[in-house]
């Protein structure tokens, strides 16, 4: 009987040692990345989610699944700490989805299914690297950026619109100030990126354009 006890306690400490390892795999990529959460957050999430499957599994013998579940609330407030509102858009969602899925990676190990926990470590790792040259192709392709645009008076809102179909750009108004003799617009600008780089020279060079950022 207590050899079965020792050689339970072995398991347990196994598949903890195995947790952080899938961790830290996942904590380096974001680590390289310089993610708001890096090498030992996911290193704490993976382990923690194991020990909490592994302490489910062993004390809550009636309602295994009831300290499991709890977990992934615990995560929801983990990932929603690292989501923040950029400049023109949502910054942290990966960040937050990857902590949801080392979550439930630690969950697998805790379980006992660890063939399942590295496959689920290797597509992550897999979406996280091998898919940015994916993403940099769609967004050369079909760049959207809001630009602030300066003029003089309302009369030049015509003539921004004949620089953006100049430039082969759909565009639309976000909003207006005028301040101080100044009328600021922000456009909201699709196209390739290589267009928006044209437009940007010609925002520079063009007199009649106060000012502009984006």
């Amino acid at each position: 009987m207590e050899f079965l006890k020792d050689h339970s306690i072995q398991n347990e400490l196994l598949l903890i040692f195995i947790s952080v390892v899938l961790g830290i795999m996942i904590g380096a990529e974001r680590e390289y990345r310089n993610k708001s959460a890096g090498l030992r957050t996911f290193i704490l999430i993976c382990f923690g989610s194991c020990l909490f499957t592994i302490l489910s599994i062993k004390i809550g013998v009636d309602d295994p699944d009831r300290i499991a579940a709890n977990i992934i609330t615990g995560i929801g407030f983990l990932g929603a700490g690292v989501i923040f509102k950029g400049d023109n858009k949502i910054d942290g969602i990966t960040t937050a989805t990857t902590i949801w899925a080392t979550a439930s990676i630690g969950m697998a190990v805790g379980s006992g299914y660890v063939y399942l926990a590295v496959l689920g470590t290797v597509l992550v790792l897999l979406i996280l690297s091998s898919l940015n040259s994916f993403e940099k192709l769609i967004d050369r392709e079909h760049k959207i950026r809001e630009y602030k645009i300066a003029v003089i008076n309302y009369h030049d809102i015509p003539y921004c619109e004949e620089l953006f179909r100049k430039h082969h750009l759909k565009y639309s108004i976000s909003k207006q100030q005028y301040t101080q003799g100044n009328l600021s617009t922000s456009w909201i600008i699709t196209g390739k990126n290589v267009y928006h780089e044209a437009l940007m020279k010609s925002l520079m060079e063009d007199d009649r354009i106060i000012a502009y950022q984006f």
